[in-house]
């Protein structure tokens, strides 16, 4: 071993928990630093390798583009594929002309590059024009994002794009429809891998059907689940039942005779259910706020409306938990969907497993001997836990505090803090945050600019008036020369004399106003001057 291979391996012997976590953080940090240096350098290479191509002649830049150059280059200096190298030239070009603002953050360390990475491919599809709306609105809320998992951020960011680029998200869906494929590579040790890109309900339909195949035998099988379901797909392929693999000779899973899966084990009809959470605006068409496919993510207003035409609707609410049923262990059916629907994944940072696949465990256990003692069933007690962190939460040396308005507070065997909030919240503002300092900070900012620019606000809502009233009044003075030129004739025939209504005899006016049209200024208000009655 080498002095240096040494001095590495005891460099954290007196080092405490959390100094030795306080050294990761601060190397996460700095590994989004370097990686930001990597992709501004790249994006430069980029930028000259493009001026190059646009200052040769037209016949010889149409060899080989600019970024096709930088690629290459990228992809022989860092020894990767030319499909990677593309994909990190794409995300420095993005970062530099389409993500300046979040570029920064990068750079500064304050998010990590999974992070950021997500956000430039959840964006690809968005018009260059709709970009300035997402990049400050991302930078905003990526640095709350810390304790966030992938499957949270892409919601997040799905979210956005679908309020400002709706037909970008139609886009991406229709991109992403169109390239579902079924593909089997090699494994080695005479393995094959099988993946399979399906819409969400195709997904789910084959997902149900496997889990029902994997169920159909005897409790003796000696596979485990997940070799049960690979089996069940084989299975599926050659148009066959699963057979038992107990070994027993009167397994009622299998026909005595032949061996095989007997006809009661093999008519599966596995129920698909696909839950679907979204505003009654967006499912009546009122709306296109964007809905959330339980286990898949976010989808666009016009998805929701197809998958609910003929679903069962449910409205959901937090329910009203009586003083009989906080004193039970087990929810009811109507207080778990509430908290399911609540967090949509476990709470636990950085956990992406979907709620529906959670334990609802109460933060404050409850008391068995003594159910009025605490740990009561309510909302303000429970949420959805993974097995592994609700194990983690009930062995681990982990302090765990569900807040008021569902955040919940991580505390570390070693002190370090972390806080997840419920999935629900920035979808569809199930719950509401308590003003906290930095709130309060964020209200009196929001208040300054509101007042700054109160003059214009209240202009263009006294042009807005008067355009409303302009349109309407020319419209009925256009009507009054239709009724007169019925009854009277033409008015170059017969103009009218009325002294109060020469504006008779004018032509009809446009009913559309000009894009700059001005009402006349306003008449200053003197707050002395007594009313005019």
């Amino acid at each position: 071993m080498s002095v240096d291979a040494a001095i590495l391996e005891h460099i954290f012997d007196n080092c405490s928990d959390g100094a030795i976590l306080a050294v990761v953080e601060d190397a996460l940090r700095q590994e989004s630093m370097q990686v930001a240096r990597k992709l501004a350098a790249i994006a430069q290479l980029l930028r000259r390798r493009i001026d190059e191509e646009l200052a040769i002649d037209a016949d010889a830049r149409s060899m080989i583009t600019g970024f096709a150059r930088t690629t290459a280059e990228v992809a022989a200096l860092i020894n990767m594929s030319t499909a990677a190298a593309r994909a990190m030239v794409f995300a420095a070009e993005t970062l530099d002309q389409r993500l300046p603002a979040v570029g920064e953050l990068l750079a500064r360390g304050e998010v990590s590059w999974p992070t950021v990475e997500l956000v430039i491919k959840r964006t690809e599809l968005v018009a260059d024009d709709l970009m300035p709306q997402i990049d400050p609105d991302m930078a905003e809320r990526l640095g709350s994002w810390s304790s966030w998992s992938r499957r949270r951020v892409i919601d997040a960011v799905d979210h956005v794009v679908s309020t400002v680029d709706r037909d970008g998200v139609k886009k991406r869906r229709q991109r992403a429809y169109d390239e579902r494929g079924a593909y089997v590579s090699s494994d080695g040790d005479g393995m094959a891998t099988l993946r399979i890109k399906l819409s969400a309900p195709a997904g789910k339909m084959v997902d149900a059907e496997l889990s029902a195949m994997a169920a159909s035998v005897c409790p003796a099988d000696p596979r485990s689940l997940q070799q049960r379901r690979a089996d069940a797909f084989e299975a599926l392929a050659e148009r066959r039942g699963l057979e038992c693999r107990c070994g027993a000779s009167d397994c009622p899973k299998n026909d005595p005779a032949t061996g095989q899966p007997s006809a009661s084990s093999t008519q599966v009809s596995p129920k698909v259910v696909l839950n679907v959470v979204a505003g009654a605006d967006t499912v009546n068409g009122q709306s296109q706020a964007p809905g959330y496919l339980v286990g898949f993510g976010v989808i666009d207003a016009e998805l929701v409306r197809e998958l609910a035409r003929d679903a069962t609707r449910r409205l959901v609410e937090e329910p009203v938990v009586s003083q009989h049923e906080a004193l039970r262990y087990r929810p009811g059916a109507a207080l778990a969907r509430w908290i399911r629907l609540r967090d949509l994944t476990c709470r636990a940072p950085g956990c992406s497993v979907p709620a529906e696949q959670c334990d609802i465990d109460h933060i404050t256990p409850f008391n068995h001997r003594d159910p009025a003692a605490g740990g009561h069933t309510v909302p303000w007690n429970l949420a959805c836990f993974c097995r592994q962190h609700h194990r983690c939460k009930t062995f681990g040396g982990w302090c765990v505090e569900l807040l008021a308005d569902g955040t919940i507070v991580w505390t570390s065997p070693t002190g370090a803090v972390s806080r997840t909030t419920p999935g629900s919240t920035g979808l569809f503002g199930m719950t509401v945050r308590p003003r906290r300092r930095e709130d309060r900070t964020r209200v009196e900012r929001a208040r300054a600019r509101l007042c700054a620019h109160r003059a214009t606000t209240e202009y263009n809502r006294y042009r807005n008036q008067a355009a409303t009233r302009e349109i309407r009044d020319r419209r009925w003075r256009n009507d009054t020369r239709r009724w007169r030129g019925l009854f009277h004739g033409p008015i170059s025939d017969k103009p009218s004399n009325a002294p109060y209504m020469q504006w008779v005899n004018d032509p009809l006016e446009p009913e559309e106003l000009q894009p700059h049209w001005q009402p006349p200024p306003r008449t200053p208000s003197d707050p002395d001057e007594p009313p005019p009655f």
